[in-house]
């Protein structure tokens, strides 16, 4: 060809020819020689300017294609089985395409997190865009990276999101994956780790303005990996489920049973009816009922829905929204208990004497009918003797027997003696565009201690008959609180004033006396605080080792399966035991429950961390416009970069670095936990009331940080003072004696 061909037959070429793409190659293809060379190499310029060609090393490709040899991330299988993999080397503007790997029989095993080598088929019009053969697996899925891109002359970098992640990471030109500057990304690491200079990263997924409101549940969600959207077998799955009908269930409809949830709910699973027991044997007695959406029913075992609620593990809620164990149409719909609507339920019907004793229990399979859908606050305003038009006809037949059931109910807890912890949990109100309007402690009405004791006595049935029938099952197991644990709780309640008292077996009455001790004093937030620090983490375990916290032996949870994976396996192994139906727990499941109870029990801290993150951030962001004002709170933990407090007003964390607690030196002393000021004497510990500013809010990272002002009503100095140091150092060594004295003292009491 003697011409020059056109940038529409370049790329034609390039498209056809995916394997012959450097310069050399298209001049051979065209014809072009000599000068002619140069009107290309302008002409392939200009298409790379225009985004149509992304120059790699000395050959071009079309950013909207994958090369024919590419690097993959392996998604796992399928609802149908079938291996899927992301291309981590995709830079285009358009939708990532799907890639289905075709393994041979000599392959090895692949798994999710896979990171492969793999040469790629295009297949037009298909349900994937290219087919994959493995050339060689190269490591599994590399450091993931979540923060801010700033673009640079080669590239760029980006700023982690993460507190106390000062690093920035370098993204060469070919690993933009078309991010533009500020948007929030997802990288990952890129090559080994650099012995000098920043560490590379590729970027992997571009998440939009990390400014926008709406961006903070987001970013918690990508960075915990939380699974937010629903395969589409998933949802056509549950789109075509149809109610539960009567066959096979007992008709329960005549039940006044109702609803009580929060006025913004939008799911309810559970239900309640309390009556007085006719029986004369059990005076003052009553008949409580709980009945709990059959979500068992619609989600079968093996089922698509089934894998990814596993999956899933549990539901995850932020203050702008909820990422779901199961689609809307079974949560927010087919499982969900809504009013004069008929829906499928497991009951539990329990007698209790006038104590609150359960004297018996047993389960049932049945169709209920909610008489009404009602919110804490109306039912507790009802109690309080102002009902509403919707709770005033309910008042003397149904919620006065559900009080009277609770109060019953409180006198066999207070027996029981669980853990008496106060503390409050935060409400953040959002306006509708997604900014914090305001931060509020909500209220803990009698009305939410009526639901609470209800569920618990139905969780304890479910594990008691489980028991008995020798059925499989979940527990949800706290077990006692390790000894050097309680004894630093008796350390800080003893500087405290209080006093834990000790015995052979440590019974949860005995750490009630400290926390009634130190109810409405100044140091009631720090006792509760230390408390629940020494205790050891919940989890789900096929062996049964007790709750410690509520003083049961036996627990399990059953009350919540539309946002539980775990009570999903105790419906089901309900059903089996009662002989129900064939949608009981299946010989695999029972095979694998202890796998089932650690990965359920880690999606459930992996949860519990993305909320604590976004609620940090959105606090973070409500601050923000309040840098430099003076703020009070109290000192809540101590670490060798400085304290940490808890605002009064929005309970709140923020960091005191060590710059920021005055003009001198401050020794750390991690047994004491306690910073001394060098020359000061100043002594600075975990409960003490303290005055600051606020001098940063970081909204991105949830970050707060604070300048120490006052220390219990004291101004502490801002400078350094002359001529104490030696007296402040016998000071220090005279603390770290007594400490070491304590210490011994403890050792020698426990041998």
């Amino acid at each position: 060809m003697s011409t020059l061909p056109t940038k529409e037959e370049i790329l034609q070429w390039i498209a056809d020819n995916p394997t012959l793409t450097a310069k050399r190659d298209i001049a051979k293809a065209f014809g072009i020689k000599g000068a002619a060379r140069i009107d290309l190499k302008r002409t392939l310029k200009e298409l790379e300017a225009e985004g149509h060609l992304e120059k790699r090393k000395k050959t071009y490709r079309d950013p909207e294609s994958l090369p024919p040899v590419s690097v993959l991330l392996v998604n796992g299988p399928n609802d149908d089985g079938d291996l899927t993999a992301r291309p981590l080397e995709w830079q285009g503007e358009g939708v990532e395409p799907k890639v289905l790997l075709l393994p041979r029989a000599s392959d090895p095993a692949l798994g999710e997190g896979d990171r492969i080598l793999a040469r790629l088929t295009r297949i037009p019009g298909g349900d994937h865009h290219y087919e994959a053969r493995l050339i060689r697996r190269i490591g599994t899925s590399p450091r993931k990276i979540l923060g801010i891109f700033r673009k640079g002359a080669e590239g760029g970098r980006i700023m982690p999101i993460d507190k106390g992640a000062d690093l920035e990471w370098m993204v060469p030109p070919g690993a933009l994956h078309g991010a533009k500057d500020g948007e929030l990304v997802e990288a990952e690491q890129s090559g080994p780790k650099a012995r000098m200079g920043l560490p590379r990263a590729r970027i992997v997924a571009r998440l939009g303005d990390p400014t926008e409101p709406r961006s903070v549940s987001l970013i918690a969600i990508h960075q915990h990996g939380i699974p937010d959207d629903f395969p589409d077998a998933v949802l056509a799955e549950a789109d075509s489920i149809k109610p539960a009908g009567l066959k096979g269930r007992e008709d329960l409809r005549d039940l006044p049973l109702l609803t009580i949830d929060p006025s913004d709910a939008r799911d309810r699973d559970d239900a309640v009816l309390a009556q007085p027991d006719d029986d004369p044997k059990n005076p003052g007695g009553h008949i409580l009922w709980v009945a709990i959406a059959d979500v068992a029913h619609y989600v079968t075992p093996g089922s698509a829905l089934d894998r990814e609620a596993r999956k899933r593990g549990n539901s995850t809620y932020f203050p702008d929204r909820v990422v779901p164990m199961l689609p809307d149409r079974l949560s927010g719909d087919l499982c969900s208990l809504h009013e004069d609507v008929p829906r499928a339920c497991v009951a539990v019907r329990m007698k209790l004497d006038a104590q609150g004793k359960k004297l018996s229990h047993d389960f049932h399979r049945g169709l209920m009918r909610s008489v009404a859908s009602l919110a804490y606050e109306d039912v507790q305003d009802a109690l309080d003797g102002n009902p509403n038009d919707k709770t005033a006809p309910l008042l003397e037949t149904v919620l006065k027997p559900l009080h009277d059931a609770y109060l019953a109910l409180n006198h066999a807890r207070e027996l029981r003696q669980p853990l008496h912890l106060d503390l409050p949990e935060r409400r953040i109100v959002l306006s509708e565009d997604g900014k914090v309007v305001s931060v509020n402690f909500k209220d803990r009405l009698d009305a939410h201690k009526l639901i609470e004791e209800f569920m618990v006595l139905a969780n304890v049935a479910a594990a008691e008959t489980l028991i008995a029938k020798k059925s499989p099952l979940l527990f949800r197991v706290h077990e006692e609180p390790k000894t050097e644990k309680i004894d630093a709780l008796r350390e800080t309640a003893q500087a405290a004033g209080f006093n834990l008292a000790k015995g052979q077996v440590l019974h949860t009455r005995q750490i009630n006396r400290l926390l009634d001790d130190a109810a409405g004093t100044e140091h009631a937030e720090l006792i509760n605080m230390s408390t629940l620090r020494s205790m050891t983490q919940a989890y789900y375990s096929p062996e049964n080792f007790g709750h410690f916290g509520l003083a049961l032996q036996n627990y399990a949870h059953f009350t919540s399966p539309i946002r539980r994976y775990s009570d999903l396996i105790v419906h089901r192994a309900l059903v089996s035991a009662h002989g129900w139906g064939k949608d009981g727990l299946s010989p695999d499941e029972v095979e694998r429950l202890e796998q089932t109870a650690q990965h359920i029990s880690e999606t459930e801290r992996r949860s519990m961390a993305a909320e604590r993150d976004t609620t940090d951030r959105y606090l973070a962001a409500y601050l923000s416009e309040r840098v430099g004002d003076e703020l009070t709170g109290r000192i809540s933990g101590i670490a060798r970069f400085g304290a940490f407090v808890r605002l009064d007003e929005t309970g709140a964390d923020g960091l005191i670095p060590m710059r920021n607690l005055g003009g001198e030196y401050f020794h750390y002393d991690r047994e004491g936990e306690t910073l001394m000021g060098a020359d000061s004497g100043i002594l600075i510990a975990p409960g003490q009331r303290v005055t600051v500013r606020l001098a940063q809010a970081a909204p991105v990272t949830g970050g707060l940080e604070l300048e120490l002002l006052a220390l219990d009503g004291k101004a502490t100095p801002r400078g350094p003072q002359r001529g104490r140091s030696r007296p402040q150092r016998r000071k220090l060594e005279a603390s770290k004696k007594k400490g070491a004295k304590i210490k011994r003292k403890v050792t020698r009491n426990r041998r």
